[in-house]
C-alpha cells in the first residue's frame, strides 16, 4: 500500500496530525506491515505515542524515514480501515502521519 501524507516528528497525540499544511509537504510512503490492535489497546496508543510499545520496537527494523519513501507501519484498530502510519525510533513514535 503506497500513497502520500503529511507526517509529524514525535507527536504526542493524534490531534498533533491534524494539522493543516501544503501539499508539497507530504511525502511519499509505502506501508510495510499493518498492526491490529484491540479497540482499548489502539485508543491507549493514539493519546499516548510517546510511551514505548512492544510492537513498534519488534518492527523498527521494517521501517526507514530517509529516502524518496518513506517506509511505515499501518497501525489500526481491528474493526475499521482507519488508522494512523508510523516510523518508529525504537520503542516510541518517531514520525507519524494520519492514514489517508
Amino acid at each position: 500500500m503506497t500513497g502520500y501524507a503529511f507526517f509529524v516528528e514525535r507527536p504526542r497525540r493524534i490531534d498533533d496530525l491534524l494539522q493543516p499544511h501544503p501539499v508539497e509537504a507530504e511525502k511519499q510512503f509505502e506501508v510495510v506491515k499493518t498492526i491490529h490492535l484491540s479497540k482499548i489497546d489502539y485508543e491507549n496508543f493514539i493519546t499516548d505515542m510517546v510511551a514505548d510499545r512492544a510492537f513498534l520496537e519488534k518492527n523498527a527494523h521494517l521501517c526507514r524515514k530517509d529516502g524518496t519513501v518513506v517506509l511505515c507501519l499501518h497501525v489500526k484498530p481491528r474493526e475499521g480501515e482507519d488508522g494512523i502510519i508510523v516510523v518508529p525510533g525504537g520503542a516510541w513514535v518517531d514520525l507519524a502521519a494520519v492514514f489517508p
